[in-house]
């Protein structure tokens, strides 16, 4: 069975995880900067693990099953360089060591990145949300 069958299903995975994997990282980064402990527990840490790599699976999948999509789309091309910076920043944000204004300052960098990315994603436009002004 063609793997392009199950394409409907695994975009669904993909932009559920999507949704579920930014609204991880805005709790558990927004909770670290306040203060709390709970981010760095087993449960929201590997859970947010659980997730993301279901992204990470589920993206590569969707690029097997039309891999002339990363060139035909100039939308990809510039998606995917902008998911590494949302992962760095997101890292940096969530790095104990730095102080509280630059972590935060961080997150918000990476919140706006991902932000950006999703609008890239739904046009399907390299301009993103940008096109609706």
């Amino acid at each position: 069975m063609a793997l392009l069958e199950f394409y409907p299903q695994i975009k669904w995975l993909h932009v559920h995880a999507v949704q579920c994997s930014g609204l991880i990282f805005a709790l558990r980064c927004g909770a670290a900067l306040l203060g709390a402990k709970w981010p760095q527990h087993r449960l929201p840490k590997y859970g947010s693990y659980l997730v993301d790599t279901t992204l990470l699976a589920t993206g590569l999948t969707l690029i097997a099953i039309l891999p002339w999509g990363v060139f035909a789309n100039g939308w990809l091309a510039v998606k995917l360089p902008l998911v590494v910076v949302y992962v760095a920043l997101g890292v940096f944000a969530m790095r104990p060591k730095r102080t509280r204004p630059v972590r935060f300052g961080f997150y918000l960098a990476a919140l706006a990145t991902f932000g950006f990315i999703y609008g890239i994603a739904r046009m399907h436009n390299p301009l993103g949300w940008l096109l609706l002004l």
